[in-house]
């Protein structure tokens, strides 16, 4: 097609550098405003979980990150304009794991998983696509039920199969929206090894978590949001303190340090 613009695909980005810079970031959606003046920095290398109460604007957040929603102020994405990326090129750079899956028809696992590919056919990279499949179901431990139709999955092993997808497609930048929600405990510490691992090899990876436990253990940064506001921004041990939390999930909440590892643990406290 005449004037069709080639695909620009993504280069590598130092570690520990921006890959994502978010400025006054404003979302309404109606007559309400979501988010407000909200700046944020993701760099390659980490895990930033963004935490925060119901109706916080964490999942609006991701989404106006990664391109999904309207938005005001000035997001970047590997230093461009975000608007100024193709979809198809937006997908070579950010995977997204959304906290509900719909799918109209019974695709078996393999399949949904392979759809996370979709980005890189018709480019040099479509040659690791069963490659990438095979990996990503193996590490969320979904390989055993490859040819089963995915609407008979329970719902954990569903977001399990949700978060291969997203993997196999291997981007530097993965948003997780609530990737532990409907996860066992050995499944909810398997999925953040996985992020950490990304988050080693260079990804940036931004995960909205509910459990601050979680949030405390794993994460290198969290952004806490409140009312669509950023509280607060930083390493877990200094951001997860027991005045903030308190006035933020308006409820009285201590933070002690794990006798092992001197993370936060995060304890609300209890009429006994």
């Amino acid at each position: 097609m005449i004037g069709a613009r080639a695909l620009r695909p993504p280069r590598p980005v130092p570690y520990g550098s921006a890959t994502i810079e978010v400025r006054a970031l404003g979302v309404e959606r109606g007559p309400r405003t979501v988010l407000t003046g909200l700046d944020l920095t993701v760099r390659t290398g980490e895990v930033l979980a963004l935490v925060g109460p119901n109706g916080a604007g964490k999942s609006t957040l991701l989404a106006a990150v990664g391109g999904d929603v309207p938005s005001t102020g000035h997001v970047t994405v590997d230093g461009a304009p975000l608007a100024s990326w193709s979809h198809p090129e937006l997908a070579m750079r950010r995977a997204i794991l959304l906290q509900k899956q719909t799918l109209a028809f019974p695709f078996t696992v393999h399949q949904v998983v392979a759809m996370g590919r979709a980005p890189w056919s018709r480019t040099p990279l479509a040659a690791d696509d069963e490659a990438a499949i095979t990996e990503a179901m193996r590490q969320t431990d979904v390989t055993a039920f490859a040819g089963r139709p995915y609407p008979h999955l329970s719902g954990g092993e569903q977001a399990r199969v949700a978060l291969a997808r997203v993997l196999a497609q291997r981007t530097g930048v993965l948003l997780l929206d609530e990737p532990t929600a409907a996860l066992d405990l050995h499944h909810q510490e398997m999925v953040f090894d996985i992020v950490r691992q990304r988050a080693d090899a260079g990804a940036a990876v931004v995960a909205v978590v509910h459990d601050l436990g979680l949030a405390a253990a794993h994460a290198d940064r969290v952004a806490v949001l409140s009312e669509g506001r950023l509280a607060a921004c930083g390493p877990p041990d200094e951001v997860l303190t027991a005045p903030l939390l308190t006035d933020v999930y308006r409820h009285d909440i201590e933070v002690v340090p794990h006798p092992r590892t001197g993370r936060p643990l995060i304890l609300p406290l209890r009429r006994t």
